[in-house]
């Protein structure tokens, strides 16, 4: 963790946790169910209104309960599916690494893209990332991850039945990490209606999708300036309000879609449309390691995973166990963290003289610097954590100049210390 956080030019965080394929539990039924109530004829069942107001239609789920069975099954199969490489047994790439952290630490700072190199372990570090992802309250059977706590990521059916006093059922569960795929159709993401179940049985049947399952954690790209023009503009739309509209035969069907959006790609095989970019809150540029010794442990650290994952895990144990108490004490210290107002004026002024648009950039420095401030177990933000983050959160911001030779990242350096100095 040293490396990370400046005090050496080595990296502890090496390790990598589960596959980002790591199953959820499923999602229960939305009909009624024993011992649960939401107050309504279907368990987590919204009323919608046709048009005209011919027809009230029953939204429910096409998921099935989970019964301590199934859950012991999930169990067994999360311990048997193929290892991954541990976030801690990673070597250099600090700045990637250091980016995530902060993300999982405050999930507002609204994700990373990550560009570099092919075969710079892009993916591999995000996915490593599970391991090391906190446990969240949500209500239990619901598909979309809701906070029992926070109205703003609740579904509708959970903000109805606490408005009439109902009693949730709350478990812990760990921060989800989905993975779009580049093929993916818009109907898988949003979700999809069945529409001969609501002309044959009068009941509107809803399978969320990828959008419903991420509300609440990660949400990966890989390769993310390749996706398709209309699934940028789906994640576009969500990534702005926070919620997922699917219209379909004049039915209107929202559910919250706020998550951690994570993207990775080759700048050589294409850019990314100026309004996604926006959207992602720092970027993380990856270069290949140059040293010779560095790129030997590399070599020799994948050959022993290769040969024996779950032995190779167990090296990193304790380090992934450690930066997991730091990661969970960062967000519980967080709320605390102050930084001052003279410190919010030189951010702005920064801002204002690299002619950054909007106020997105910030926005996303403030809460950065004191993310950082946290992890490193103060509850101040000093000038050192705004130079640390600074660069990633608004390299990507700066209009492009063509002929410009030096890279957007030390023109935003130079100009912090013009201005901090």
């Amino acid at each position: 963790m040293a490396s990370i956080l400046g005090t050496s030019s080595t990296a502890i965080l090496r390790s990598r946790p589960f596959s980002s394929s790591t199953p959820k539990p499923s999602i229960p039924s939305l009909s009624l169910t024993s011992g649960l109530s939401y107050g309504r004829k279907y368990y987590g069942g919204i009323g919608i209104q046709g048009k005209k107001g011919r027809s009230e239609f029953l939204v429910t789920n096409v998921a099935t309960d989970v019964s301590p069975t199934q859950q012991a099954q999930q169990a067994a199969a999360k311990e048997n599916q193929r290892p991954v490489y541990p976030f801690a047994a990673i070597v250099g790439q600090d700045e990637m690494k250091l980016c995530l952290l902060l993300n999982v630490i405050d999930p507002k700072i609204g994700g990373v893209m990550i560009m570099g190199d092919r075969g710079t372990g892009k993916s591999t570090t995000v996915r490593s990332l599970v391991d090391l992802l906190p446990e969240i309250k949500v209500v239990f059977g619901d598909p979309y991850n809701s906070d029992p706590e926070d109205p703003e990521s609740m579904g509708v059916e959970v903000r109805e039945s606490i408005l009439k006093g109902d009693e949730l059922s709350v478990v812990l569960t760990k921060i989800n990490m989905v993975d779009l795929p580049l093929g993916a159709t818009e109907d898988r993401v949003c979700g999809t209606i069945d529409i001969e179940k609501a002309l044959t049985e009068g009941i509107k049947a809803f399978e969320p999708g990828l959008l419903a399952k991420a509300n609440r954690g990660i949400l990966y790209v890989d390769e993310v300036n390749l996706l398709d023009d209309h699934l940028v503009d789906v994640l576009l739309d969500s990534a702005a309000s926070g919620w997922n509209t699917v219209e379909r035969e004049g039915i209107s069907i929202s559910h919250p879609a706020r998550f951690i959006l994570i993207g990775s790609g080759n700048p050589e095989e294409g850019e990314l449309r100026p309004q996604l970019l926006d959207r992602f809150g720092m970027h993380a540029q990856v270069g290949t390691v140059k040293d010779a010794e560095l790129r030997v442990k590399i070599v020799e650290e994948r050959a022993r995973f290769d040969k024996n994952p779950k032995e190779f895990r167990v090296t990193y144990l304790s380090e992934q166990e450690k930066l997991q108490e730091q990661i969970t004490a960062a967000r519980s210290r967080l709320s605390a963290v102050q930084i001052d107002h003279d410190l919010k004026v030189k951010i702005s002024k920064v801002c204002a003289e690299l002619n950054v648009d909007g106020l997105r950039g910030d926005i996303v420095t403030n809460r950065a610097a004191k993310a950082l401030a946290s992890l490193k177990g103060r509850d101040k933000v000093t000038p050192e954590d705004i130079a640390t983050v600074i660069p990633n959160c608004l390299r990507h911001r700066l209009r492009k100049d063509p002929l410009e030779s030096i890279d957007s990242g030390l023109l935003v350096i130079e100009k912090f210390y013009e201005v901090f100095s």
